[in-house]
């Protein structure tokens, strides 16, 4: 399977690199930090992995990126959109700059990728879209108005993907994790958590690699996980 992952350079994103590589399969990897991703996975032979700049505020990084990959593997079989921001901006303070760097990296950049993928994918028979969401993009718990919209928005887009690509094998989910042990979290956690008591990054690499062995009949659209006992969404 060629899988392409976004924000591959740390956290989340090196992890479910690490995962699927130990697995056997084909990657194309993107980030903003390309020496950061070379040095860590550069290693490989590009048969095995292939190392992109890869920037969701640069549209034609994308364009680029996905034909780097047709150009190598001639196929795209799965869309990890793992790259994302966390920047706060409130009702009563509300920020337009930073608003619009939400909606561009963490629902614009996806939707991108998705969208010039989609018929790689559609030829795959069997293509998947994974979304790293948030349970930010399931319920609202603080008043980070800006980010809590850009990961609802991301949860709708991975059930129109659902809708678009269904009937041509594709299937998506929009996985929700709380609080995981990333350098994101441990900027922006409230010491109400320690950073060992989260999720950890290889625990959401563990589920993804789950959900790209399940058949079309048996997709699951949403994947919600906790390591804090929260309400149902």
């Amino acid at each position: 399977m060629v899988v392409m992952i976004s924000g591959a350079n740390r956290g989340i994103g090196e992890e479910i690199a690490t995962k699927l590589l130990s697995e056997g399969h084909i990657l194309s990897l993107g980030a903003r930090r390309i020496e950061t991703l070379q040095n860590k996975f550069g290693a490989f032979d590009r048969n095995r992995v292939l190392c992109n700049w890869y920037d969701a505020e640069v549209p034609e990084s994308a364009t680029k990126w996905i034909d780097a990959t047709i150009g190598q593997y001639g196929r795209i079989d799965a869309l990890i959109n793992n790259a994302g921001i966390f920047r706060s901006t409130t009702i009563e303070e509300f920020d337009e700059e930073i608003m619009d760097e939400l909606w561009t990296v963490n629902v614009k950049g996806p939707l991108r990728l998705i969208s010039l993928a989609f018929p790689y994918l559609k030829e795959a028979g069997g293509g998947r879209v994974i979304n790293l969401v948030s349970l930010s993009g399931k319920r609202i718990k603080g008043q980070s108005v800006g980010y809590a919209m850009s990961k609802f928005a991301l949860t709708a887009l991975t059930h129109s993907v659902r809708y678009s690509g269904w009937e041509h094998g594709i299937r998506a989910t929009a996985i929700c994790p709380g609080w995981v042990n990333t350098q994101m979290a441990e900027d922006i956690n409230p010491d109400t958590i320690e950073l060992k008591q989260m999720t950890q990054p290889e625990d959401v690499a563990a589920l993804i690699s789950t959900l790209l062995k399940l058949p079309n009949t048996a997709s699951i659209s949403e994947l919600h996980v906790n390591c804090v006992l929260e309400s149902s969404y």
